[in-house]
Order: C-alpha cells, then sequence, then structure tokens
C-alpha cells in the first residue's frame, strides 16, 4: 500500500487594518483548480492566534462591515483584560470564529453557494498572514 500526502499550499496575504474581513476565495479557487483534484475536499487553516476564516456573503460589503461592528460589541478591544500584550479580544475574536474551514470540490471547483466567499478574518493588524491549504481527493 502506497499512501500518498497531499501537499499543504500557502496563500499570502496582506492585511491593511487592525480588523477587516479580506475576500480569499480567488486564492484558494485557483489553487484547487491547480490541485488537478477534481472531486474531494478543501481545508482551510490560518496558522495565527488573532485571525480566523469563515464563510459568508459576498454580495453586500456591509456585511463583512456588520460582521466585525456586531463581534466587537460582545468581545470590545478594550477591556479588564490580564493579557499583557494588549490583543486579548484578537485572540478570543479567533477562537469564537474559528481557524478553520472545509469546503467540497466537485468537477476541480470549490462548492459554495451563489452568495458565499470565503474571509480571512484579521483581528490584531495590520499583518502578514498565510492560509493554509490542503485538497484531498475522494
Amino acid at each position: 500500500m502506497v499512501l500518498r500526502v497531499n501537499p499543504v499550499h500557502r496563500l499570502k496575504v496582506e492585511t491593511e487594518s487592525q480588523m477587516e474581513m479580506i475576500d480569499v476565495t480567488s486564492g484558494i479557487r485557483r489553487i484547487v483548480k491547480e490541485s488537478g483534484i477534481m472531486r474531494g475536499m478543501c481545508h482551510v487553516f490560518v496558522p495565527h492566534t488573532t485571525a480566523a476564516v469563515t464563510i459568508n456573503e459576498n454580495a453586500d460589503p456591509n456585511v463583512r462591515k456588520d460582521m466585525i461592528r456586531e463581534l466587537l460589541k460582545t468581545i470590545p478591544v478594550r477591556d479588564d483584560y490580564l493579557h499583557a500584550a494588549g490583543n486579548a479580544a484578537a485572540h478570543i475574536l479567533s477562537t469564537l470564529v474559528g481557524v478553520s474551514q472545509s469546503i467540497l470540490v466537485e468537477n476541480g471547483k470549490l462548492v459554495l453557494g451563489t452568495w458565499q466567499a470565503i474571509y480571512l478574518c484579521e483581528f490584531d493588524g495590520p499583518r502578514s498572514r498565510t492560509v493554509l491549504m490542503r485538497i484531498m481527493a475522494e
């Protein structure tokens, strides 16, 4: 038996503000296409403790603004946090949103709803971030 391990693909993202949601769908689509895998799964992971990845609407940019605004109502940037680095809220937000997503691949393409996109969520920027992907055949 031969066990084939698919490589980890990397997508570099430069964030521009302290908190933002960046659409990384096109970059992930390109990597899925280049992989040649026609049917399977694309696992997306961000190896950062103050960033996250989510799937949500891509038609109205105000959805992203609303999401950040509402998250900040729940987890304010400044509070009585004990974490000395001053970015405790970013750590909490990363945990709440999550650092990974799995997306089906069918006919060599990501299976997303009409209005869905994949977003890197920056909670402690601006920074240089990496989105990791492993695309696995079924």
